[in-house]
């Protein structure tokens, strides 16, 4: 009996150590875990350890403008819940400041938190469905842009097509409606690559008239130029923030008619994009009647702040007076555009774009190596061409604070100098 305790014990023994053992070399691994686990591979950024900085320049392009002050201090203030009722009220205000700018009493008004893209693809999304007939208007890349952009949701898409510096009659535009009975007509007001203001008299009517929705791109125009979105028929009309308004990049006005929404609710598919689907951005927005907003996404309550401050801004100029400003700036632009000997790329006077000019590229230099002088000499940036109009312009914005003689006369001295020290080719 003594030995088989013994010998029990033994065993006891052994296998407690066992388990010790076994607990130990657990303990042990799962330190040598934690410690690899807690040394990182990849090293901190050095560049994050230093401040940020980030020059001031005129933004005298076809945008992003520059910012005033103001807005950028409304845009500093704290950040609070996106679903607060602060916030709420602060796009109630951002709702009504874009009726003001659109001339509309269209319910359906608010901003997509995107830039003018997201609100173009917002119209496109919401108002087409697989398999309907869309026409586009192309004399720039915004008509290509919004061609592709139905392309991709499976429309058949048609087109007019007009070489750069153009636009279209009433009567070309009714012959494609009448050919292809389109669901949705789109048109650049400002045509922002070409410098083209496109007549809108009578086209919302034409539309209507084919049972076909009128889609407006007013990005480059909306605040510099007269425009009534309810006057001129017009059923979806969008714009940008970062141009005549002078807020940051980040939000787009958009409005929608009674028409286009009943062809909206109406439809047989779901949008394809959920963020941008305008039911529930109706929602968060204030525009369907409920009483309760429910969660879609977490708007950008900063850009919300900034784009309120900048609709505020031109609701104490005035519409009208931003209009008569912009285009009273412009033709002392255009003035002293040719009296430098430098063309004007779009001809006819009353189809320039008073918040973006073209320049016919000077002959014999390099458009690249003038933008790029004028940007490391005179810190000012003005562009080249875009889409079909590359290697033909240089293009100059000068929209909402930025469109002032002043600074006319000051990128009239920057072309000066530029073409006085930029290559000139003999041929």
């Amino acid at each position: 009996m003594g030995t088989y305790l013994a010998t029990t014990e033994r065993v006891c023994s052994a296998y407690l150590l066992l388990n010790l053992l076994r607990g130990f070399l657990c303990f042990s691994c799962a330190c040598h875990t934690a410690g690899n686990m807690s040394s990182v591979s990849i090293p901190p950024p050095k560049c994050l350890l230093k401040s940020l900085v980030v020059p001031y320049r005129h933004m005298f392009g076809p945008g992003p403008s520059n910012v005033p002050l103001r807005i950028l201090e409304a845009g500093a203030n704290p950040v609070i819940g996106h679903m607060h009722p602060e916030i709420f009220k602060i796009m109630s205000d951002i709702k009504s400041g874009i009726q003001y700018m659109f001339q509309t009493q269209n319910n359906m008004t608010l901003a997509v938190s995107g830039t003018g893209h997201s609100a173009m693809e917002c119209a496109i999304f919401n108002a087409v469905e697989p398999g309907e007939s869309v026409l586009t208007a192309v004399n720039g890349i915004w008509g290509e842009r919004a061609a592709e952009m139905t392309e991709r949701i499976g429309a058949r898409v048609n087109t007019i097509v007009t070489p750069p510096g153009g636009f279209f009659t009433n009567a070309e535009i009714e012959q494609a409606l009448s050919k292809h009975r389109p669901v949705l007509f789109f048109l650049a007001h400002g045509e922002s690559s070409t410098g083209v203001l496109h007549p809108l008299e009578g086209i919302g009517q034409l539309c209507h008239k084919y049972n076909c929705l009128f889609l407006v791109d007013s990005v480059a125009s909306c605040g510099g130029t007269p425009l009534y979105m309810d006057q001129l028929e017009i059923d979806i009309l969008y714009t940008g923030s970062q141009k005549v308004l002078n807020a940051p990049p980040g939000t787009a006005p958009i409005s929608f008619s009674e028409r286009a929404c009943q062809k909206i609710l109406n439809r047989r598919t779901k949008p394809v994009s959920f963020f941008l689907d305008l039911s529930w951005l109706a929602n968060y927005w204030g525009c369907d009647g409920k009483l309760s907003r429910v969660y879609h996404h977490t708007g950008p309550v900063t850009a919300f702040y900034s784009l309120r401050e900048s609709l505020a801004v031109l609701v104490e100029e005035g519409l009208q007076n931003s209009w008569e400003r912009h285009q009273e700036v412009a033709e002392y632009f255009h003035a002293g555009l040719e009296s430098m000997g430098l063309k004007l790329f779009v001809k006819p006077k009353e189809a320039r774009l008073p918040t973006v000019t073209t320049i016919v590229a000077p002959h014999g230099y390099d458009w690249k190596e003038i933008t790029a002088y004028i940007m490391k000499t005179h810190n000012l940036e003005i562009s080249g061409g875009l889409g079909p109009s590359v290697g033909l312009v240089l293009r100059v914005g000068l929209m909402g604070c930025n469109s002032s003689k002043a600074n006319v006369d000051m990128v009239l001295a920057a072309l000066k100098d530029a073409l006085k020290h930029c290559h000139k080719s003999k041929v």
